[in-house]
């Protein structure tokens, strides 16, 4: 911090803040360029945050002073220039550098003795103790290098190496949020644990979010500016018409159900009862929300998070009591809404992470199905969420997981599931003596708590089909306690709300964006300096031949494998498809005739369930689904296998690893061959991203082969569920029953061969795509880095030194190589 920044700070009124700005090393240039995101965490408070913008705003016109209007990235710029200035011996001034992100980047550019554009290469130190910096300097620093060689082989005349070149630069931006979902039933304390995880007080309500059943509300980082922002993403109008008719078609009186009586009267009142669907469609009812008859999301800015709840509150909570007054009925567009998503600014613990608030049996519509299905089976850890005192025997939250857990589990990708019990400070203390004892009791419950609901959870085998003990944890937690000023039971570690933000750091720390950058632009600078090398002709040739005859015993071990893995799915589907053949009958008994339930209340469940695709999602309690169901034996005879062959663990590879496994040998080529190390280093960058390429391939595809046996039977079931749902009257149940029999015991000798049949062509397509992606991105890499020379490329040997020092800091267990 210099002494114009304290000066400026003084002027202003604003003293309090120095030191602030000085923890922060803000300089003179530093200052002038800070953007929204980072006053937010210079000055939280919003008062005098808003005197030094303007403040700001004003110096910055008396000095004519031009700044980058780009976002993402000027925090970075702005801290790489305060190292820039302190640093650089070579340069005169510091300046914004041109970013991959946006290739008409208005930012300056200082420019050379011949016009051109400086190598952001002389804007940083050369030093050998390069750092430590944080990943989004380094990121910022590696971009604008391979923004500066993209813009100089753009300014060459065309070959295949540079276009190929061009097309890797483009490639290495890749993003990827980790999802945390978040279940639990209204009242069980979500709304509280979500606003202590990310340190905002009263930004949810106490049950508002999800008191509605089918609004999904993702909570995000806001990177862009200072604001609290929510995206509502509604249904389409054509698929609230065919909900309209799903939920007036139960409306005969006797079939009426209080959900679908609220979800129609908090948009129209009473009138549903009384109009058509056509009527009921009129734009007179949306005009608030023309967003909604226009197919595009409503956007909501507020400058507090208490402003962005109140707003969001028709859009997510479901209230019963529909509010009237001065003879104005209050509306609630939640039936209309997919999905919501919050961004708060600030906020580090979501950089690279989101939290899910989702409902736990999916949605009768299906757009709204889709979407949890979608999001569910991309949650890499699921946090269920219950009260303490009913944790381990209150059948709701486990009737989630366990309705769930084929999603997350071999049909997703969660590693990890957290039971989170809630409330864990709340006892009745009025006959304690002190606060020791209040103390000693909670966590002594605490202890049991967690003892009972590990020991439930071991008995789940359906759940177990599809995850470990590793992989559950119990957590509990006081949230309200945390978020007290003063606290009164319990430290603010023994309200484990600081566990569960650790874990949620860990999951940012862990994210490999800056580093797999990092290390594909040392591959790419490899290779172009690699290019301009007086490498002998004869030694390509023979690292060539050795490169080749590797990549085809490597690609013999991944294709045989995976044969291997075919032939024992197989064998577990054809097991899987005699017992659904002979089982059926028994099946249907279950599903069709189930104890427990009479007439009426069953009726009400099939006829719903066939008029949604053979799924019956209640708003509490079991999912029934009976394509889920008549699949069953096909599934469970794969879960295993499956597992095995598609571990959602990041410490295992898919194919009992042999994918991770596949290497050329690039290393030790590079110690025989010295005059080639470059382009080596270039295809050892380029077979470990094909390598995490084809693993995110592969955990999208399992998800898509282990659904397929399900949606084989869906499908095939859809006739007879059409003809099903037009039964009405006397006799209807017995009619609807004896369609669905009749249809399966027909289609039985095909239909869950066709299953079987689907599901092995999906494993064989990908085995397919697999060893060509292999085969030919390999073969081509090989090709244009040892076959192919191009002296008009650029030098960049300055670029590489420093992406080099970069790569080797970040890289675990490395030490920087001898240049």
């Amino acid at each position: 911090m210099d002494d114009f920044v304290r000066n400026k700070l003084r002027e202003w009124g604003l003293s309090k803040w120095v030191e602030r700005f000085k923890d922060g090393e803000v300089d003179e240039e530093c200052f002038l360029l800070l953007d929204d995101q980072e006053l937010v965490r210079l000055i939280p408070k919003e008062g005098p945050r808003a005197k030094l913008k303007h403040k700001l705003k004003l110096l910055k016109e008396e000095q004519n002073i031009t700044t980058t209007t780009t976002t993402n990235h000027e925090t970075v710029d702005a801290a790489n220039q305060h190292r820039t200035q302190e640093h650089d011996e070579t340069a005169d001034s510091a300046e914004v550098l041109p970013s991959t992100s946006d290739a008409n980047d208005t930012a300056k550019r200082k420019l050379g003795p011949q016009g051109e554009c400086q190598s952001p290469a002389s804007k940083i130190r050369r030093d050998t103790k390069l750092g430590p910096y944080s990943e989004e300097i380094i990121l910022s620093d590696v971009k604008n290098i391979m923004g500066y060689v993209k813009m100089k082989l753009q300014n060459m005349d065309d070959t295949k190496l540079k276009a190929f070149l061009k097309t890797k630069i483009d490639s290495l931006e890749t993003k990827k949020r980790e999802l945390v979902g978040v279940f639990g039933r209204t009242g069980a304390g979500k709304s509280s644990l979500i606003n202590a995880i990310i340190g905002e007080k009263n930004f949810f309500p106490s049950g508002s979010v999800s008191a509605c059943t089918s609004v999904m509300i993702q909570v995000e980082a806001n990177t862009n500016n200072s604001k609290y922002e929510a995206d509502i993403e509604f249904i389409t109008a054509e698929e609230w018409k065919d909900e309209l008719w799903f939920l007036k078609s139960f409306d005969d009186g006797r079939d009426r159900h209080d959900d679908d009586v609220e979800e129609l009267s908090v948009l129209y009142g009473d009138e549903w009862k009384h109009k058509s669907i056509e009527n009921l469609m009129d734009k007179k009812y949306f005009k608030e929300i023309p967003e909604f008859l226009h197919s595009n999301k409503k956007m909501l800015k507020c400058d507090t998070a208490a402003e962005l709840a109140a707003k969001i509150v028709k859009y997510t909570r479901s209230d019963s009591k529909v509010e009237e007054g001065r003879g104005m009925r209050r509306q609630y567009w939640w039936p209309l809404v997919k999905c919501v998503t919050v961004r708060v600014p600030g906020n580090s613990l979501l950089r690279h992470v989101t939290l899910v608030d989702l409902p736990g049996n999916g949605d009768c519509n299906k757009s709204r199905d889709k979407k949890w299905k979608e999001i569910v089976g991309s949650c890499s850890t699921v946090w269920i969420v219950a009260d303490i005192n009913r944790a381990a025997s209150e059948k709701e939250p486990w009737e989630i997981l366990e309705n769930a857990s084929g999603q997350m589990g071999n049909g997703g990708e969660c590693q990890r599931i957290h039971f989170i019990c809630t409330k864990s400070d709340q006892i009745d203390d009025s006959n304690v003596q002190s606060a020791d004892d209040v103390r000693e009791i909670v966590l002594k419950r605490n202890r049991e708590a967690k003892n009972k609901v590990k020991a439930k959870f071991h008995k789940q085998s359906n759940i177990k089909k599809h995850f470990s003990d590793d992989c559950f944890v119990v957590y509990t937690v006081s949230s309200k306690e945390f978020l007290k000023e003063k606290k009164k039971n319990l430290s603010p570690d023994e309200t484990e709300i600081p566990k569960l933000q650790g874990f949620l750091q860990n999951l940012n720390d862990s994210h490999s964006e800056t580093l797999n950058y990092v290390s594909g632009a040392h591959g790419i600078l490899s290779l172009i300096q690699g290019a301009i090398s007086r490498a002998v002709a004869e030694k390509k040739m023979e690292v060539c031949a050795n490169l080749e005859e590797n990549m085809r015993r490597e690609l013999d071990k991944v294709r045989k494998t995976m044969e291997e893995t075919h032939l024992a799915f197989e064998k577990c589907l054809v097991g899987g498809v005699e017992k659904s053949k002979g089982s059926c009958e028994e099946k249907l008994k279950v599903i069709l005739n189930p104890t427990r339930k009479t007439g009426s209340s069953y009726h009400r469940i099939l006829k719903y369930a066939v008029g949604n695709n053979g799924a019956f999602h209640p708003k509490n309690g079991r999912q029934k689904n009976i394509n889920v169901d008549l699949s069953s034996f096909l599934t469970s005879s794969i879960d295993e296998e499956f597992r095995t062959t598609f571990p959602n663990e990041a410490e295992s590879g898919p194919y009992h690893g042999v994918i991770n496994a596949f290497s050329l040998d690039t290393r030790s080529l590079t110690q025989k061959y010295k005059d080639v190390e470059l382009q080596l280093t270039f295809l050892e960058t380029e077979e470990n991203k094909i390598k995490t390429e084809l693993n995110k391939i592969i955990r999208e595809r399992k998800k898509q082969i282990y659904r397929v046996l399900t949606e084989t039977i869906e499908k095939d079931m859809q006739e007879s569920y059409e003809r099903a749902k037009m039964e009405k009257g006397t006799g209807s149940l017995e009619n609807m029953r004896r369609i669905i029999r009749n249809h399966v015991l027909e289609k039985k000798s095909i239909m869950f061969d066709k299953a079987k049949e689907n599901m092995l062509n999906g494993l064989y397509k990908l085995k397919k795509d697999i060893l060509k992606a292999l085969d030919v991105t390999l073969k081509e890499s090989i090709e244009l880095s040892l076959k192919t020379d191009d002296n008009s490329l650029p030098d960049v040997s300055a670029e590489l030194a420093i992406v080099r020092k970069y790569y080797f800091q970040m890289k675990p267990g490395s030490d920087l190589p001898s240049v």
